[in-house]
């Protein structure tokens, strides 16, 4: 059993070190952008609902700590205490899907959707800045878009996982002996918590200071 759970945990993190070479990816794509386009970055970045971001940052860091207290339960044999924050945790996942989802609505409704006829600056009420063009602050939602979706997949897949270990926690199949399962899976948690991490400043905070017009 103990070489299973090594195993076991020697796969997770194979699997968590290949999705940091896949987000490294684009982190790099936005670290160049931003290289190349700084005020049109802020300006876009300006944007965003900076209260709903920082609830979700903390949405999330919560959700590690009742993810945490489910692996432990699991451990020591509390079969109550597991499906409770295993149950919090998935509630929590949900919170934070669900105010991403009124961030995307609001960008659709500001026509901020980088795709052909759907994205328009409104240069009227938001001047851009000189030297800032509509086309490079559209870039900025481009990988907005692409981090934050890929993100917000991976919580999905998550609280898929998190549904499973539910239904297992709930017919007795954790324990002391074995628990396995519960640990690994709150390593992937924590790792998409972790991207969340990064995410919100690089996105919500950098260049704050800058106003549009300015």
């Amino acid at each position: 059993m103990e070489q299973q759970r090594e195993a076991g945990s020697l796969g997770m993190w194979l699997f968590l070190a290949q999705e940091i070479m896949f987000f490294g990816g684009v982190f790099l794509a936005y670290l160049l952008y931003r290289h190349l386009y700084p005020g049109a970055f802020a300006v876009a970045s300006n944007s965003l609902n900076i209260y709903l971001g920082a609830t979700n940052t903390a949405v999330l860091i919560i959700s590690s700590l009742t993810m945490a207290l489910a692996v432990f339960f699991a451990q020591v044999g509390s079969r109550r205490n597991q499906i409770i924050f295993l149950i919090l945790t998935m509630i929590l996942g949900a919170t934070f899907l669900v105010i991403k989802g009124f961030e995307y609505a609001d960008k659709f409704k500001e026509h901020h959707i980088p795709m052909p006829g759907w994205f328009h600056w409104d240069i009227a009420e938001h001047p851009l800045p000189v030297g800032v063009l509509e086309h490079q602050v559209e870039m900025f939602f481009w990988i907005y878009f692409a981090m934050t979706g890929l993100h917000a997949l991976h919580m999905v897949v998550g609280l898929g996982i998190m549904s499973w270990l539910l239904y297992k926690a709930w017919k007795g199949t954790f324990g002391p002996e074995y628990h396995s399962p519960v640990e690994i899976s709150g390593l992937y948690w924590h790792f998409v918590d972790i991207v969340w991490i990064f995410l919100f400043p690089l996105l919500y905070l950098l260049g704050r200071h800058i106003t549009p017009g300015h």
